[in-house]
């Protein structure tokens, strides 16, 4: 694929904003605005639907589930093109790196900073995070794209894959065994105990901890794979093809290997990342092909807007109160809405949050670390 690069390197592929964007609306309010109006039905329509926006405790998968491997896979995603447009422009791999640092540096520093690193109760704190683990994939999926072709990242994605069932099925936990896959006896928490400060997520592990950041970085690699894929000469038909049979094996393929090693989102697991990225491809093939196969466009602007500054919305809501800012224009409506009035408010901080995406959008004004 690497002699095979067309001009898409020096465009932007309008699908990945828009799924970026589709991803971030469930972050920023679009799951609790889809329950409350699912909930205006009772019935086993809405209780599957809030099941379905809603985390699994453990071993299994929701729709909610897919919300971050989906950005770490967009993630991954967009490599291949910055990185060769970065090279066709005459930048040194080692300027190139010095970047990847730079970014991955700055994600980490946001997250931190969201976790109450200023308040300095460190102690007390919650070192790891969404940010820093975005930061940190982004920093080693970035510097194999940049230092390796495509089968090599293929390689290590299965090779760390493989070894992370491996080691999370041979190892011994002491008091535990080898294997043991729950919150208190699997290697992943038991690592965490001993390297992380602070607060964990989950009290005896943390959803972003140590030894599971290395299959979530294969989350961004199977993202670079799908990047470099896009990047190719082919017909467009071919690639949404391509990406929608990739999806369809990484999901089957997901799905039977977690049979043996469950499907954990918390730490996860190999099973997870390719049942995940199966999805992810699935939804890349559908979005490329309607939006920039079809040309049919027009419908993807609202997700395109929230797509083009998906780390500042996320790192505003830690602090900007848009719920009493969309309450202070809408709480009247709201109280007059009748049967509506659950949905009135949620719909409202969506309005207002993407309002202001769209006044930086309007001002070209993208924020990237």
């Amino acid at each position: 694929m690497d002699n095979e690069r067309t001009d898409l390197t020096r465009t932007r592929i309008v699908s990945i904003d828009a799924l970026r964007g589709f991803d971030m609306f469930w972050i920023i309010g679009g799951e609790e605005l889809v329950t409350r109006f699912a909930n205006l039905w009772k019935g086993t329509l809405a209780q599957k639907v809030e099941q379905q926006l809603s985390h699994v405790e453990w071993e299994g998968f929701h729709f909610e589930d897919l919300i971050f491997p989906l950005f770490l896979f967009i993630v991954g995603l967009v490599l291949p093109f910055a990185i060769s447009r970065r090279l066709q422009q005459g930048r040194s791999r080692a300027r190139i790196f010095v970047h990847i640092i730079k970014r991955a540096a700055i994600l980490i520093l946001l997250g931190l900073i969201l976790n109450g690193l200023l308040r300095f109760n460190w102690p007390r704190m919650r070192w790891p995070g969404v940010l820093q683990r975005i930061g940190l994939c982004y920093f080693l999926a970035a510097l194999l794209v940049l230092c390796t072709k495509w089968r090599t990242q293929a390689i290590v994605t299965a090779a760390v894959l493989l070894l992370y069932w491996a080691a999370m099925m041979l190892i011994p936990v002491p008091g535990y065994g080898a294997g043991v896959l729950t919150k208190e006896g699997c290697l992943s928490s038991y690592i965490d105990q001993k390297l992380i400060p602070g607060v964990l997520y989950y009290k005896y592990g943390d959803n972003e901890g140590v030894l599971s950041t290395l299959p979530a970085a294969c989350t961004a690699l199977l993202g670079a794979l799908a990047g470099h894929w896009l990047c190719s000469n082919r017909s467009g038909n071919r690639k949404a093809i391509g990406l929608a049979a990739a999806g369809i094996v990484s999901l089957l393929v997901g799905y039977l290997w977690g049979m043996v090693f469950p499907i954990i989102k918390l730490v996860w697991t190999s099973s997870y990342v390719l049942y995940a990225a199966g999805w992810s491809m699935l939804l890349l093939a559908l979005f490329y092909w309607i939006i920039d196969v079809k040309g049919c466009r027009k419908w993807a602007f609202f997700f395109s807007v929230i797509g083009m500054n998906p780390i500042t919305i996320y790192f505003l809501r830690g602090f900007v109160d848009f719920d009493s800012i969309a309450e202070f224009f809408f709480a009247g409506l709201a109280r007059y809405a009748g049967p509506l009035n659950p949905v009135i408010l949620p719909a409202a901080v969506l309005a207002v949050e993407w309002l202001f995406l769209w006044f930086l959008f309007r001002r070209r004004i993208f924020f990237k670390v």
